[in-house]
């Protein structure tokens, strides 16, 4: 799958299953870690014209950066993180949400989808919080662009 990600609500579901399956494949939470950590390793670099004061999420213990612009109807999302976890962890949420239409975004219960993977209860409180804030980040772009009018095409 592209990090730009799959179209639709229900896309977002079956991206969301399969992050599921792979997470009860792993024995234990050491391995699911490692598993996300390995998630943030397959994310493209983000150019360095990216890497600035207004893409910076407030909120994460270390420095982690999202990105965006639109094709289309549809935001695409680019991140980096200089700690492994937190690159991991926004890398997760690029599959859920990268390529989707804003509606969509705001749509979807991304605290139901987390917990259904158990990841908040694993990170510490510090990392939880910073994993929120991505969310956050990523909601609030897609509310600014959902409030914006529809270009003429």
């Amino acid at each position: 799958m592209t990090w730009a990600g799959k179209a639709g609500t229900g896309e977002i579901e079956a991206v969301l299953e399969a992050l599921v399956e792979d997470f009860d494949l792993l024995e234990d939470w050491e391995q699911r870690i490692a598993y996300v950590i390995e998630l943030g390793r397959e994310l493209p670099p983000l150019p360095e014209t990216d890497r600035i004061e207004a893409n910076k999420v407030r909120g994460c213990a270390a420095q982690v950066w999202v990105a965006s612009h639109r094709e289309g109807d549809r935001l695409v999302f680019r991140a980096d993180s200089d700690s492994h976890l937190s690159k991991g962890n926004v890398a997760l949420l690029l599959r859920l949400y990268s390529g989707r239409r804003p509606a969509d975004i705001l749509a979807f219960d991304a605290r139901a989808a987390l917990d259904r993977l158990g990841l908040p209860q694993v990170l510490t409180p510090q990392r939880a919080n910073g994993l929120n804030s991505m969310v956050g980040r990523i909601r609030e772009t897609a509310a600014a662009v959902a409030g914006e009018p529809q270009a003429s095409r």
